[in-house]
């Protein structure tokens, strides 16, 4: 039994089995990483310019440069890949309980997915820095060019992206949640993250304690010393032959 056979059938019969996802599953789609080869930090963007008390000081700068970042990060015709649909598809059909991403893309829950813990929240959301209403933030990014500089909401808050700027913390209950996922996973697959960034690094480690660690990352990982399973493959590759051979244990 090859290495994928002998982890299709792990997590055929474990109880509970969580996927971590980095910026390596969005890739294909056409949306560039924040770091390294191709990175954008650095090359193309100061982070200091999306820092929280940038936006506190300055929001209308902020939010300028924030829609140039956005148009290098979301092309228009950007949308779930293989490997996003596999993920979907595993869960759908009862092999895996949740997704947690380190993305801020929403291309797991465009592809399907239902349960999904987003670490660093969501961009296609904003939220008011005052009254902490949630709104779609394309209507909002389209206000912007129209020349609505900054965004507000009905109360007079400025509006924020969804998203963990530099200088903010993860929210508790996510990071909670995240957590207990790992901590309660027979199986859990790290996929296409460099494991680089705390406090998702720690997650496959925190697995690995009492169960079945996989990583699927073309480069080397801080985890992969402790995975029973390293796949250093492509995801779009990897995941769908992974569902497929799920499948095919009950066929």
């Amino acid at each position: 039994m090859d290495r994928l056979a002998e982890l299709a059938s792990e997590l055929h019969d474990a109880d509970g089995t969580v996927a971590l996802t980095g910026a390596g599953i969005s890739v294909p789609s056409g949306i560039p990483p924040f770091r390294g080869d191709g990175g954008i930090w650095g090359e193309q963007f100061d982070p200091a310019a999306f820092h929280i008390r940038r936006f506190e000081r300055d929001p209308a700068g902020f939010w300028t440069d924030r829609l140039e970042l956005h148009d290098a990060m979301r092309p228009p015709d950007v949308e779930p890949n293989a490997g996003h649909d596999a993920l979907s598809t595993l869960e759908r059909e009862g092999f895996l309980d949740a997704v947690v991403t380190q993305n801020t893309d929403g291309l797991h829950t465009e592809a399907g997915s239902r349960r999904v813990v987003e670490l660093h929240g969501n961009a296609e959301r904003v939220v008011c820095s005052r009254c902490g209403e949630n709104a779609a933030a394309d209507p909002v990014r389209q206000r912007v060019r129209d020349g609505e500089n900054p965004p507000r909401c009905d109360c007079g808050g400025v509006w924020k992206p969804d998203v963990v700027l530099f200088g903010e913390q993860l929210d508790p209950a996510t990071l909670t949640e995240a957590r207990e996922l790992a901590e309660g996973s027979d199986v859990f697959l790290a996929i296409g993250s460099s494991l680089q960034v705390e406090p998702a690094a720690s997650l496959p480690l925190t697995a690995a304690r009492g169960g079945t660690l996989a990583v699927v990352n073309l480069e080397e990982t801080s985890a992969d010393g402790q995975a029973e399973y390293v796949f250093r493959r492509d995801v779009t590759d990897v995941l769908p032959e992974l569902v497929r051979a799920v499948e095919a244990l009950d066929a």
